[in-house]
C-alpha cells in the first residue's frame, strides 16, 4: 500500500459503520465510505461534535447536515494550497490519499534533468496539476466539467502558481487526445484519474471496465519515445491493482520499456493505527 504521513491539514480520525470521521483543517466532517464494513466503538468526540455530516437518502443521493460550516475554506499540503467545500455526492473537491502520488510525481519531475511536459486527464480540481507545476513542469490540464477546471485554476492561484505554464482545457479526454495525436503533440508524462462511470459533454458514455484498456492504448500515442512516467488511478470497486499492472505492462512497457507497479492507496486512521484502503494506482516509469 502507498500512503503518506505528511498531511497536517487533513486527518482521518476514525472510521466505523460505513462512515469516515475526518478533519479538514479546523473542520470535522462525517462522510459515508462503502469500504468501512466494520462497526467498531465510536469513542472519538468528533462523532458527536462534527461540523457537518453527509447522510445518504434511501431514495438515492443524500444531503449535508451542516453546523457552523463555511461555504468553502482552504487547506495546505506542503507548499500547495487547496480550496475545499462540501459538494453533492459527499465529496469535498480533494482526495487526500492522492498526496502520496503528488510526492512521487514531484520527485520524478525534479530528477528528470530536462524540461517536462505533463498531460493530466480527468484532472478534476487539479491536485496533480498543481503538484507537477510546482515541481517545474509544463502541464496540460483536461477535464470535461467546466466547473472543475475553474476550481483547479482557483487552486493554482491559491498556491501562487497562476503564472506557471498550465493549459486549462475543458473537453472530452479521448477526443482531446485524438486531436493531440493528429497535431503531433507529445508529452513526457501522462496522469489520469478516470471515473468508474460518466458521460462526456455530448452524452458519450464512459464505463471504466469497458473503456480503460482502449483509452490507455490511445494515450500511448501522445507519449514521447523517451517518456518519463504514467500514473493511472482507479476507484472502481472490484478492479484490482494487479489489473492496472497487467494493462500498463501490455500497452506501455512493451512499447516504451521501463517498468510498472500498482498498489492500493491508503490513509492512516488515527484512532486505530491501521490504514483505510482508498482505491488503487499504477505507476509506470521509463
Amino acid at each position: 500500500m502507498w500512503a503518506t504521513d505528511k498531511w497536517t491539514d487533513y486527518e482521518l480520525l476514525d472510521c466505523s459503520g460505513g462512515e469516515r470521521l475526518e478533519r479538514w483543517g479546523r473542520y470535522v466532517l462525517i462522510r459515508p465510505d462503502p469500504q468501512v464494513i466494520w462497526d467498531t466503538p465510536r469513542r472519538h468526540p468528533g462523532w458527536k461534535n462534527a461540523h457537518a455530516r453527509y447522510r445518504r437518502s434511501s431514495a438515492g443521493g443524500g444531503q449535508w447536515e451542516k453546523n457552523k460550516l463555511p461555504e468553502s475554506w482552504r487547506i495546505t499540503y506542503g507548499d500547495l494550497t487547496f480550496n475545499v467545500k462540501p459538494m453533492n455526492f459527499k465529496h469535498t473537491g480533494l482526495f487526500p490519499e492522492q498526496a502520496v502520488n503528488w510526492d512521487w510525481i514531484t520527485e520524478k519531475i525534479k530528477k528528470a534533468g530536462r524540461p517536462v511536459q505533463v498531460l493530466n486527464l480527468f484532472a478534476y480540481t487539479g491536485g496533480a496539476t498543481i503538484a507537477a507545476a510546482a515541481a517545474g513542469a509544463s502541464v496540460c490540464h483536461v477535464d470535461a466539467a467546466r466547473g472543475m477546471v475553474s476550481w483547479a485554476r482557483e487552486n493554482a492561484k491559491a498556491s501562487g502558481l497562476e503564472e506557471k505554464p498550465v493549459r486549462w482545457i475543458v473537453d472530452d479526454c479521448a477526443k482531446f487526445i485524438d486531436r493531440e495525436i493528429r497535431r503531433g503533440r507529445r508529452y513526457d508524462a501522462v496522469i489520469m484519474d478516470p471515473p468508474s462511470y460518466g458521460r462526456g459533454p455530448s452524452g458519450e458514455v464512459w464505463k471504466l471496465e469497458d473503456d480503460l484498456f482502449d483509452f490507455i492504448k490511445l494515450c500511448t500515442g501522445v507519449l514521447r519515445e523517451d517518456a518519463l512516467f504514467a500514473v493511472i488511478n482507479s476507484y472502481t470497486t472490484g478492479l484490482s491493482a494487479s489489473t492496472l499492472t497487467y494493462i500498463a505492462e501490455t500497452l506501455i512497457t512493451k512499447r516504451f520499456g521501463g517498468r510498472s507497479e500498482s498498489r492500493e492507496l491508503g490513509l492512516p486512521v488515527t484512532e486505530s493505527g491501521l490504514y483505510l484502503p482508498c482505491g488503487a494506482t499504477c505507476r509506470w516509469e521509463g
